[in-house]
């Protein structure tokens, strides 16, 4: 989600009406997905200042509804914070079961429109509508279909920008928000487009924005007109590039259907930092059946697996193995896991820095504030041919797992977990 920007005089003319006619790229963005998943479950919440994210002392914000906005708190703000801005918000932890549902049903709007959809995150994508004009209308036309459908199906709101590429139809659904419509016409992309703050080109983030400003270059028109000798001695020579093209317009990137993961994975930051061994073991099987979940889900397997130590110091340190064969299943994945860390702390464990070993060796029984565990080496299950091990059982795991899928999608995944993560911690 990118960053809002006060909008220039002039530019509250753009509105939903423009000419689209040469405008096929949309960019749709929900409104404050998080916390309006968490009103539209929890109606008693409307209107109220609703912070999402994490509730512990390291906790961060993770969406905030528009009323805590008002009160000055954002995204990635320390939970602390936001409590400081705003203490009367209702603080809610995440629920990403719900959101991913909720991204799903949003995803699948968007393909019913067309098959060409870039997702970005769980809550904003591209869409290339120019092949369904002939079935739905002109682009404004199709923004305005899917407000509705995400409104009336999901009660839930986005805003769309439409513009001839991605650039600037991402920064037609910030400056619509909340729960807008821009159109940005192709002969009006410079109008638009350069009365804007440079920080809103991409890649410019606070050190970039301060170097051109010293220059005297503020807004995207400046950056525009500035001699690309003078962008290439302050900035290099391909982030000059790159800037002057963005600042005229041109972005020449398609929206591409898929993007492949290159792995998946998941960690976690106790609340307080954490030396007792079975806390982390009991952390790692929860990760590993989380990874393990979610590789299941996507179709994929894994060969190698590796696991990430935060002390409390924040150096960072990880370890991974790569498995004979691939795997989606959670004991395997936790089975690798356990023995790294084991590794860790062990002058015999598993030595062998090129096979991901970094951060050096740790302090027996040093704190622990993150762990993290991620499978790598992905591809497709179906076109992964498995060998079996010898005297291994009919079923096994996985056909386990498979089955704690299907109740978890009836149920929730809380409802079947392996019996070490339902004890209470300091149970034996």
């Amino acid at each position: 989600m990118g960053r809002s920007q006060a909008i220039p005089r002039g530019q509250s003319r753009f509105g939903p009406e423009g000419d689209d006619s040469g405008s096929h790229i949309l960019h749709v963005d929900m409104d404050a997905f998080y916390a309006s998943v968490e009103v539209h479950r929890d109606p008693s919440l409307k209107g109220r200042p609703v912070v999402v994210g994490g509730v512990g002392p390291r906790g961060v914000v993770s969406s905030a509804s528009y009323e805590a906005r008002e009160f000055g708190v954002r995204s990635a703000m320390p939970t602390a914070r936001a409590r400081a801005l705003c203490p009367r918000a209702v603080f809610i932890p995440p629920d990403f079961t719900a959101y991913t549902a909720a991204s799903r049903a949003v995803m699948g709007i968007f393909r019913d429109v067309t098959p060409l959809v870039e997702p970005l995150s769980l809550d904003e994508a591209f869409l290339d509508v120019g092949g369904a004009r002939r079935l739905l209308g002109p682009p404004a036309g199709i923004a305005r279909l899917i407000r509705s459908r995400v409104r009336g199906e999901l009660g839930l709101t986005c805003s769309v920008g439409v513009a001839p590429t991605k650039f600037v139809a991402k920064l037609g659904s910030t400056r619509a928000k909340p729960d807008g419509l821009i159109v940005v016409p192709v002969d009006q992309v410079l109008e638009f487009l350069h009365p804007l703050p440079v920080a809103a080109l991409w890649g410019v983030g606070e050190r970039a924005a301060e170097t051109l400003a010293r220059l005297g270059l503020r807004t995207v028109g400046d950056v525009a007109q500035a001699p690309v000798g003078m962008l290439r001695g302050a900035l290099g020579e391909a982030a000059s590039a790159h800037l002057h093209e963005l600042s005229w317009g041109r972005d020449p990137r398609h929206v591409t259907p898929e993007q492949v993961d290159k792995s998946i994975g998941a960690e976690v930051t106790f609340d307080t930092d954490v030396a007792d061994p079975a806390v982390i073991r009991r952390a790692l099987l929860s990760l590993s059946e989380k990874t393990g979940a979610r590789l299941r889900r996507s179709g994929q397997v894994g060969r190698t697996v590796s696991i990430k130590v935060r002390l409390a110091d924040f150096r960072t340190l990880s370890r991974s193995r790569t498995l004979p064969g691939p795997t989606d299943v959670a004991r395997e994945v936790f089975d690798i896991a356990w023995a790294l860390w084991e590794g860790l702390w062990s002058a015999g464990g598993d030595r062998r820095p090129a096979r991901g070993a970094t951060g050096g060796q740790p302090s027996p029984g040093a704190p622990i504030r993150l762990v993290g565990v991620r499978v790598e080496g992905l591809t497709q299950a179906g076109a992964t041919p498995r060998q079996p091990t010898l005297g291994e059982p009919e079923h096994g795991w996985r056909e386990a797992e498979a089955a704690a899928d299907a109740a978890a999608a009836k149920f929730g995944r809380a409802v079947i977990r392996p019996a070490s993560l339902l004890r209470k911690a300091g149970e034996d």
